[in-house]
């Protein structure tokens, strides 16, 4: 029987450049090779693609040759060999990786993608659009203003009468809790806009919630979408920092979260509801908090979510049932018959 080729992207120019190699690695291992024929493609932070023959730690361009794209043409050219996978396989985070960039050149490759379609990628990675276009549909988020980069820093008493304190400061567009602070007073505030600003024009001053931090992954197409259990991420630091999920080690996970049954049914149904409403495709990771008064706030939506070690979506799933492998052989199949179901 014919190996279906598939096309694994990793890496990209964003700041999860790391957490998307150590995602594809974990993918790589686990993809079933009797079915599936993978062609390694790396985008180093350059923005430059290549086509390598390993995952090395630490990656190696020396000698690889570079992937360019024959447009219309459903392949890719590198070093005069031409290269047709069936389905391209991202496993990016970020910046022209999650935001509709790679949905949009696999479209005008016309090479089906695993995942979201290029509105729901870029809706997805922006959440001050996420957020507007949610609360049209009565679906509660958590607080917030926006801040621009050529605005004033705000002042802090102001915000906190309606956002109270502290405020969580992050970039608009982004992941990983890459950027994002805490500001309880005028000088923090000002040095958390300008982090978060090295990231984004355009920036979040949020509602910081009291309460717990709740994730469900979500699998297929609507109306057939199937949801997760509900998991809890339980920080050990003072909220789930970059280094908490990657570096230190220190955040755990429960699955499933000990929460009412009737709970864990609404969050569910809202997680469903929010997939549906952003129209995602293939897959996506919802993250609610449930407020110490039971009320709950749509987090964010992570339409390519991580597949480190640690990640909630893999998780979520092999509690279900579904292991790592047949996930990827379901969103796999997923993109491919995407056209014809």
């Amino acid at each position: 029987m014919d190996r279906t080729t598939v096309m694994l992207l990793f890496g990209g120019e964003s700041p999860e450049h790391k957490v998307s190699v150590a995602s594809a690695r974990n993918v790589y291992a686990a993809i079933d090779d009797s079915k599936y024929e993978v062609i390694l493609g790396y985008i180093d932070q350059q923005g430059k693609w290549w086509l390598l023959d390993e995952i090395a730690d630490p990656i190696d361009t020396n000698g690889a040759a570079q992937l360019l794209p024959n447009l219309g043409d459903g392949g890719f050219t590198a070093d005069q060999q031409t290269l047709r996978p069936d389905v391209i396989l991202p496993i990016l985070h970020g910046e022209n990786g999650e935001d509709g960039s790679i949905q949009g050149l696999a479209q005008l490759l016309h090479i089906p993608i695993v995942g979201c379609d290029v509105a729901a990628s870029a809706i997805g990675m922006n959440k001050v659009l996420t957020k507007q276009l949610l609360t049209a549909q009565h679906i509660q988020t958590v607080p917030y203003e926006v801040h621009h980069a050529y605005q004033p820093v705000p002042e802090f008493q102001r915000l906190s009468m309606t956002l109270g304190c502290p405020i969580f400061v992050k970039p608009a567009h982004g992941g990983s809790s890459v950027g994002v602070s805490k500001a309880h007073n005028d000088d923090e505030l000002a040095t958390a806009l300008e982090v978060a600003h090295q990231y984004d024009d355009t920036v979040l001053l949020e509602q910081a919630i009291a309460g717990r931090e709740l994730e469900v992954a979500v699998l297929g197409r609507v109306p057939n979408h199937q949801v997760s259990t509900v998991g809890e991420v339980l920080s050990e630091a003072d909220f789930y920092t970059y280094d908490d999920k990657y570096v230190n080690g220190t955040s755990q996970v429960a699955i499933p979260a000990d929460i009412p049954q009737a709970v864990m049914i609404r969050v569910q149904a809202m997680a469903g509801r929010v997939y549906e409403v952003l129209g995602c495709k293939g897959l996506a990771r919802v993250d609610f908090f449930l407020a110490d008064d039971d009320q709950l706030y749509l987090n964010e939506v992570n339409t390519l979510p991580g597949f480190t070690n640690i990640s909630m979506y893999p998780k979520l799933w092999r509690h279900e049932g579904i292991g790592y492998s047949e996930l990827i052989d379901r969103l796999i199949t997923d993109a491919l018959n995407r056209d014809t179901i």
